[in-house]
């Protein structure tokens, strides 16, 4: 079928009894289908008919959209463009994703539920997850000379230092708020601090340790 005698065909399916034509038109322009609406859904590329799909299931006007694997095999171009949709769509209705990609979920998802062999294992905020799981926090900091992991272990506040490379450092920490202290034993060494910033926990890192403490 050409894409807008499909959508023409999933109205009638839904019996959809107001003005079709206007109906379909809004939707070929939300979905960016607006150049492709006259070609058959057989040659349009796998983004362009992942479109096609969403915009058929938003024919009814449902209040909950369901998504398994919605980006699957796109290209890096077609990737973004199908998150931003979805993140508009996700504006004005609740739309459920269901994808083993994490880093999907950062850029789309406001909340996360991870299931681990049938069991819910998290339900939080996407940030709140990613802020509070896991093994404590850490910070990133650099400083202008060289530091020893000796002395930045001893700093109240401090559990455990890794060298990245040269003067930079990853800071595990007991609260985030032990920047503050970082800096103070800085200035009190007359080091001086180029960045200290928090490292946010990666939401792959997060669905590692909440999954295999299940297995």
């Amino acid at each position: 079928m050409y894409v807008k005698e499909y959508l023409d065909f999933i109205c009638g399916m839904y019996q959809f009894k107001g003005d079709k034509a206007k109906k379909i038109n809004e939707l070929i322009e939300l979905t960016g289908l607006t150049i492709e609406q006259k070609k058959k859904i057989g040659a349009l590329s796998k983004g362009y008919r992942q479109r096609v799909g969403l915009a058929q299931a938003l024919i009814h006007d449902p209040k909950v959209l369901i998504l398994d694997e919605p980006t699957s095999g796109l290209d890096p171009n077609q990737l973004a463009e199908i998150r931003s949709l979805i993140k508009t769509i996700g504006k004005e209705k609740t739309v459920i994703l269901s994808t083993h990609i994490m880093q999907e979920v950062e850029a789309i998802c406001d909340r996360v539920i991870i299931i681990n062999r049938g069991q819910i294992v998290a339900n939080e905020n996407t940030s709140v997850l990613q802020k509070h799981r896991g093994k404590g926090e850490s910070i990133l900091a650099e400083f202008d000379q060289t530091v020893s992991r000796n002395e930045l272990e001893k700093i109240e506040g401090v559990i455990r230092a890794e060298n990245i490379s040269g003067n930079h450092w990853r800071i595990q920490v007991t609260d985030t708020n032990v920047r503050g202290t970082v800096f103070k034993w800085a200035v009190s060494k007359n080091y001086t601090v180029l960045s200290l910033q928090i490292e946010e926990q990666k939401l792959e890192d997060v669905f590692h340790q909440l999954t295999q403490k299940q297995s």
